[in-house]
């Protein structure tokens, strides 16, 4: 169940969020018993505040096709009042010009992604002309141990959530690493050499470096990253157009 479930007594609040919680990239779309079963709702209540949500924008009436039933899904009030949020309109707009600069040097996917949690939430991304298969999209929220981006955040969150990632490994593709200190060693050298890679780890014919990007202080406020098909001659090259990226962005940080 995601999202967690209305407790007895819960407030409308608590129950639109049940709702909107129960959400997430694996269930992009719901039919109203799975909305109800996932927010841990009574099907008559679920019913009257999905429709509610519906006419305020919040969710939107999906209709049957290919990619499943009819159903609801997150509708476009959602996505422009996220946007609002500090840490993707100020920091999205300041990285912006320099994410175009390293995709004009590259070619490469570009993002740009902050820790949410034991998640790697995407502000931004620009897809690259090579055909790389990339499962990123901008909201979404992957795994921190499995991607380039993922691994530098993680490489500098705290002690608890470090071991609460390591703790729940999975294997994605055969090259996920699943072993804890194999991980752990790869932290430590994202605090050596300055940047994490990640190869065929998320999804197969994907390779990702990236670096951290730190305020005037020091203290990491995202990473920076590209995906492509491998690393084996372009790594250093790639890596220098990330580093010099992301100090602007830092530079740039009020």
């Amino acid at each position: 169940m995601a999202g967690g479930s209305a407790t007895p007594g819960a407030t409308v609040v608590s129950r639109i969020f049940a709702l909107l919680g129960a959400f997430d990239a694996e269930h992009r779309r719901l039919t109203l018993s799975e909305l109800a079963r996932r927010s841990g709702q009574p099907l008559t209540t679920t019913f009257r505040l999905a429709g509610e949500l519906v006419q305020a924008g919040a969710l939107v009436r999906a209709k049957a096709g290919r990619t499943g039933p009819r159903g609801y899904a997150i509708g476009r009030r959602m996505w422009d009042l996220g946007l609002l949020a500090p840490v993707q309109s100020g920091l999205r707009d300041i990285a912006s010009p320099f994410l175009h600069d390293i995709y004009g040097a590259t070619l490469a996917t570009v993002h740009l992604a902050v820790r949410d949690g034991t998640e790697a939430l995407y502000l931004d991304r620009l897809a690259g002309h090579a055909s790389v298969p990339v499962v990123s999209r901008v909201g979404a929220r992957l795994p921190l141990y499995s991607t380039g981006v993922g691994k530098v955040l993680l490489a500098f969150a705290p002690a608890e959530v470090q071991a609460a990632v390591l703790a729940d490994l999975r294997r994605l593709t055969p090259y996920t690493i699943t072993q804890p200190g194999r991980l752990r060693e790869q932290l430590r050298r994202v605090h050596r050499d300055g940047y994490a890679q990640a190869l065929d780890e998320m999804t197969l014919g994907a390779c990702s470096v990236a670096v951290p990007v730190r305020d005037r202080e020091g203290g990491v406020l995202a990473s920076l990253g590209v995906v492509v098909p491998d690393l084996k001659r372009d790594r250093p090259r790639l890596v220098a157009a990330l580093q010099v990226a992301a100090q602007g962005i830092g530079r740039s940080v009020g």
